[in-house]
């Protein structure tokens, strides 16, 4: 799986990251969503195709926020530009232009390679300093067919949206040293094989033996200097673009076991849609054992309209590869997932399954999926079982294979995981 290693992606001249940007952090996002306001209006009043603000990184200038077409430009957040530096030098020093209506007309282009990398037939684009007074990077407008009637005074428009866009740039620079820090930890924790691998067995409850075993991913407990469970870790990596990548080594790992597993015995992976075609038919259907191989689909939204995604998961059935869905019960798009996708396995939710014993709603609801489960010929698996009244009474609504606690703790040793005997510990998720 190659990827660039430094803090940001980065490449000859322009670098394009592919799945591998940086995204907008949940809790960084109003700053971000001010910029891209103004970077609109900017954008508009010039009449271009992009507007891209960015940022030095010692010799790198580093694509922070897009508004407009940045795809076609090679642009996203997270794509460095390298000698960005010297470019900047230059716009200063009044070598290269900061106005410029046809590339291919104007002389000076031949001292700005980078620019013509960008494919802009026209641009705009101004030093940025913060609040302090120090360089921070660039704003620039491109477009990919000339603009002849764009005149020196538009620097002066890019100058006043810079004014406005000063006070959010130490944000915007802490928020993406924060994302440099977490692609640091995301990159280094699969470049070193991944997470490591627990392995929790599936039973079925009215014999006690196990038909499956499902990978659960162990992290280090820090990320950043964040206390994070696997769950914050698999969040992490998304926001800063990774969570494909993380997904996929963590799957890597786990089924390196497919040889060793008991005659009977599935192994069950975790995969959201974006993994699902980011990667996983390659890998899955490469494998001898595959006819093993169970992948839990987890997204609570509903993704079963996305053509991509249902091609790529009509691959996997094609190759011998089980569907589940994970977490069924839990969303309100579940009926019409399960319809339309028609999955050989329903994992239902522990929100279900807690408390099951108690609860006559919650015992109705299961039956209700035991009851289309086995319309589409599909079987149930109770997720959170902690109690042999649980347990019970799953039997009794028609749910016969189940997973949790009272079954068996997640362990790294496979013939524990297969064993007759369950025990007790913690779950987690792939």
């Amino acid at each position: 799986m190659a990827r660039a290693t430094s803090g940001y992606p980065a490449g000859e001249g322009v670098a394009t990251t592919n799945d591998a940007t940086f995204g907008p952090a949940g809790e960084v996002l109003e700053p971000d969503q001010k910029v891209t306001e103004l970077l609109d209006v900017l954008r508009h009043h010039l009449a271009m195709d992009v507007a891209v603000l960015s940022m030095w990184d010692g010799d790198l200038l580093v694509t922070q926020v897009v508004s407009g077409d940045g795809d076609s430009f090679g642009l996203a957040p997270g794509v460095t530009i390298r000698r960005g530096k010297d470019l900047g030098r230059k716009m200063e020093a009044g070598e290269v232009p900061t106005v410029v209506g046809d590339t291919h007309e104007d002389a000076r282009m031949a001292d700005s390679p980078l620019l013509r990398r960008l494919r802009a037939r026209a641009y705009v684009t101004t030093c940025l300093t913060d609040t302090t007074g120090a360089p921070y990077g660039l704003l620039m407008a491109l477009a990919h067919h000339p603009r002849p009637a764009l005149q020196d005074r538009e620097s002066r428009f890019l100058s006043e949206v810079a004014d406005f866009i000063r006070d959010s740039l130490i944000d915007l620079r802490r928020i993406w040293e924060e994302r440099s820090r977490v692609w640091h930890a995301i990159c280094d924790l699969v470049d070193n094989e991944g997470p490591g691998i627990v392995y929790q067995p599936i039973r079925r409850m009215t014999t006690n033996a196990v038909v499956g075993i499902e990978a659960l991913s162990r992290f280090p407990a820090r990320c950043c200097d964040r206390i994070r469970d696997p769950q914050g870790w698999f969040a992490d990596a998304a926001l800063v673009g990774l969570g494909a990548e993380l997904e996929l080594a963590s799957i890597q790992r786990a089924i390196t076991v497919l040889p060793h597993l008991p005659a009977g015995v599935k192994l069950a992976v975790n995969a959201s849609p974006k993994t699902v075609t980011a990667g996983l038919v390659a890998i899955a259907c490469d494998l001898p054992e595959r006819d093993r191989l169970v992948v839990e689909v987890t997204e609570h939204e509903n993704y079963t309209g996305c053509a991509e995604v249902m091609r790529a998961v009509d691959c996997l059935r094609d190759h011998g590869i089980h569907i589940a869905v994970d977490d069924a019960g839990a969303g309100y798009s579940d009926l019409e997932q399960l319809l339309r996708l028609r999955p050989d396995v329903v994992k239902l939710d522990c929100v279900i399954t807690r408390g099951i014993d108690q609860d006559p709603a919650r015992r109705a609801v299961a039956a209700g999926i035991v009851r289309l489960a086995e319309e589409i010929d599909g079987k149930v698996i109770a997720e959170g079982i902690e109690t042999t009244a649980e347990r019970d009474s799953a039997i009794g609504v028609g749910v016969h294979y189940g997973q949790g606690y009272l079954l068996g703790k997640p362990t790294p040793e496979l013939a524990v995981a297969c064993s007759v005997s369950p025990g007790v510990g913690e779950g987690g998720r792939a």
